[in-house]
């Protein structure tokens, strides 16, 4: 038996323990009939189906990479690639991490995500559709009273703790009529169609600026080198023996006025050591073609196995293979130890170019199709194409007058403070959400 605890102590008897942990002891106190509450299994299902490697890698199937904050992207890696044995999810299944619940690493894979593939350490959980909505389920993922119960799952040695499926699935959960999670959920999606339309404001400069550069790049050069299916180059201009570099040499020779990247950027290198502070907290910064630059999480320097690299606001950094998708973006704000992979490339603006380019209108330049486009053929590689600094510094890009920039840099300040303005309103509503998830706020079918 345990008695109620009071102060800072309590006691139970051995026989009652679960796990030997303090944080065990943690239920929620859902604010819910008691017939609503049921345990996680009565939504959620178990899916087992292994990917066939014998009968070949269905078509268009993608690694899932799951974020901290429950979202989900195709990861770089090759599924052929990938040894171990893979499991298959769809739009609408239930992913965790093991190890990384405790973090946030549990959502649900979105449309976007038609074939995903996941390791064991990633347990796969089908809806049942009569019990509990998707959307429903993703919020109640993200409320921190469900997080808290989650870390008083913990099970396993230091560093390698995990969450095992059998303790997951008997967290019990309030789930109301399909009808009272609707409600729920609307008024979630009310408040993120507000950001959403924020979202599209930032593309506005962006779109611009794109119509711009298309105008710019049909007026001034001899001939459309991007979308051509054949191109003509002698030998003596090719940096490389391959198409790629083929076009690239023909998209110079044809814009002989636009300038490389390397007139205006540089690399920098900065490494930090997070091991050398094993106790600290390090934000760990990530990009993507959604959000740009964003913080993935924060790491115990003592979970780290290498240097990470420094990076400062107005500074940029890319994923090498996923540059031609988007995943290019400005530091913004940042505290003074902020680090991002040492396998992402960061990179400045040169403090004594004589004409020089804008952060502001880089953040805009980097995320139009048409730079995107000049991205697809400066990569290198064969199947695993990369681009790094040196690469996107050979890019060559039309040269806008300083005060051009600047009203690109404005808009987009613009546009980036509404959005601002529009995720703290969604911050409110997700409070309002885990107060009717909690059964503290009153939820009543409309």
């Amino acid at each position: 038996m345990t008695r109620q605890a009071t102060g800072k102590a309590f006691a139970v008897l051995f026989r009652d323990f679960q796990r030997w942990s303090v944080n065990s002891f943690f239920t929620i106190r859902w604010n819910w009939p008691a017939s609503t509450i049921k345990p996680l299994s009565h939504a959620l299902e178990r899916k087992t189906i292994a990917v066939d490697r014998k009968r070949g890698i269905p078509s268009g199937l993608v690694l899932a990479s799951l974020h901290f904050d429950g979202e989900m992207e195709p990861r770089d890696s090759d599924v052929a690639a990938f040894k171990g044995k893979l499991f298959l999810a769809e739009p609408g299944d239930v992913l965790y991490s093991k190890i990384d619940v405790r973090n946030g690493a549990i959502g649900v894979v979105p449309p976007s995500m038609p074939r995903v593939a996941v390791s064991s350490e990633y347990p796969v959980y089908g809806i049942r559709p009569n019990v509990a909505l998707p959307q429903y389920v993703r919020l109640l993922f993200r409320t921190s009273a469900f997080r808290r119960q989650i870390n008083s799952l913990i099970s396993g040695a230091s560093g390698r703790k995990r969450v095992q499926p059998s303790h997951l699935e008997r967290i019990e959960v309030p789930l109301p009529d399909p009808s009272l999670q609707r409600v729920i959920v609307d008024c979630w999606h009310e408040a993120q169609r507000s950001v959403d339309t924020a979202r599209d404001r930032v593309s506005e400069p962006v779109q611009l600026l794109n119509g711009r550069l298309i105008e710019i790049y049909r007026r001034m050069c001899a001939r459309d080198v991007i979308h051509s299916r054949y191109f003509v180059v002698e030998f003596k201009d090719l940096a490389a023996w391959d198409a790629k570099s083929g076009r690239a040499a023909s998209f110079r020779i044809a814009c002989p006025s636009f300038r490389p990247m390397g007139d205006f950027i540089e690399e920098t290198t900065e490494l930090v050591r997070p091991t050398a502070e094993p106790n600290k907290e390090w934000p760990v910064y990530g990009v993507n073609n959604k959000d740009g630059v964003f913080l993935n999480s924060y790491q115990k320097g003592s979970t780290f196995n290498a240097p990470y690299k420094r990076i400062r606001k107005d500074w940029f950094f890319h994923n090498p293979t996923r540059s031609n998708v988007g995943s290019l973006g400005i530091v913004p704000d940042v505290p003074e130890d902020a680090i991002t992979s040492p396998e992402y490339q960061v990179w400045r603006m040169k403090r004594d170019a004589p004409e020089p380019l804008l952060p502001g209108y880089i953040a805009c330049l980097i995320q139009t199709p048409f730079f995107l486009d000049l991205v697809q053929f400066n990569r290198v590689g064969a199947v695993k194409q990369r681009m790094y600094t040196e690469n996107l510094m050979q890019l060559r890009v039309p040269y806008l007058p300083v005060a051009d920039q600047q009203r690109y840099a404005d808009a987009r300040e613009k546009a980036l403070a509404e959005l601002a303005a529009a995720k703290r309103r969604l911050d409110d509503a997700l409070k309002e959400v885990e107060a009717m998830i909690l059964g503290i706020k009153k939820v009543s079918a409309s």
